[in-house]
């Protein structure tokens, strides 16, 4: 399948209708895209890049192999074989309480953040004028008391013995809202759900973005931008880079979708959170029959 390519080049001139057709259609029927030409210094995400992976070898690598679940990779198991760790960019940082980063990672970090929040906002924008929408409404709706919230998952995908016993992450959908991945130019692994199919998204050449959706999308377009289920396979030949920005509904952000769908309304993010974290693995259609319950006051979440 031919993964759909956002060249936001085009939206300036007489492309436009057809640049912004091709955005709705991916968040219609895909749930993820590819975006080039996004406004990103390809310098600064050259030596993101370099100082994660000379971060990893030097810090993480030989602690990941010598883990439990290295040295117990005996029985197909569900387990994650990955060595990640989370930087909070907003509405605080804990950036300079990760143990082990360096100065220049710090500071190439809260840069590239810093362009490519810019890049989510035009996103969110685009993405609510397809859908009939202010252009401000998927930010405002994440907004609560201090803006949307920002973080960033960075993950090594080690090389795997044995590759068949597990996943490099196992199958799922984001919880938030819209994901924006800088990921390995040389080792694939990641692989999203097509009608039926798994999808093999090659590894990221010339520096595109590639973007996914989250369910907080899925509830506040009433079903219209779906949420897809994705994984990482883990693998023999070399280890994967993934650095996993998440564009998200601050955890006291108030969700809804209009109120003649479907979808759960009226809850706060961190209470889907809570019960995302022990359900991440399983179908999110239960989770949102929860949080229906839960804003209506059947249920609590304790």
């Amino acid at each position: 399948m031919e993964i759909p390519v956002i060249d936001l080049s085009q939206l300036e001139g007489e492309n436009r209708s057809k640049t912004m057709a091709l955005l709705h259609e991916a968040c219609e029927k895909w749930g993820f895209f590819q975006v080039e030409n996004h406004g990103l210094e390809k310098k600064l995400m050259n030596k993101v890049k370099q100082l994660v992976n000379a971060h990893y070898e030097e810090n993480l690598k030989e602690s990941f192999y010598e883990s439990e679940i290295a040295k117990g990779l005996m029985n197909k198991c569900d387990i994650d074989w990955e060595s990640s760790f989370f930087i909070w960019h907003r509405p605080t940082s804990n950036i300079n309480d990760i143990h082990n980063l360096s100065e220049d990672l710090r500071q190439v970090m809260d840069e590239y953040i810093t362009q490519l929040i810019q890049l989510a906002e035009k996103l969110s924008q685009l993405m609510s004028e397809n859908l009939g929408l202010d252009k401000d409404y998927i930010k405002k709706a994440f907004s609560g008391a201090k803006g949307p919230s920002v973080g960033t998952k960075v993950a090594k995908y080690p090389e795997c013995p044995r590759p068949e016993l597990v996943r490099g992450l196992r199958e799922h959908t984001d919880a938030g809202g819209i994901i924006l991945l800088l990921q390995d130019e040389h080792v694939p692994g990641l692989e999203f759900s097509k009608d039926g199919e798994w999808v093999k998204i090659p590894p990221s050449k010339n520096n595109t973005i590639f973007v996914n959706t989250g369910d907080q999308l899925e509830v506040l377009s009433n079903g219209r931008y779906k949420s897809t289920l994705h994984r990482v396979m883990a693998g023999k030949e070399g280890s994967r880079l993934s650095i996993a920005t998440f564009y998200n509904p601050a955890g006291d952000a108030i969700i809804s979708s209009a109120p003649e769908f479907s979808y759960p309304q009226n809850y706060k993010f961190q209470d889907y959170l809570k019960l995302y974290a022990t359900t991440k693995f399983s179908d999110k259609g239960p989770r949102f029959e929860a949080m229906k319950k839960i804003a209506n006051g059947h249920s609590s979440l304790g």
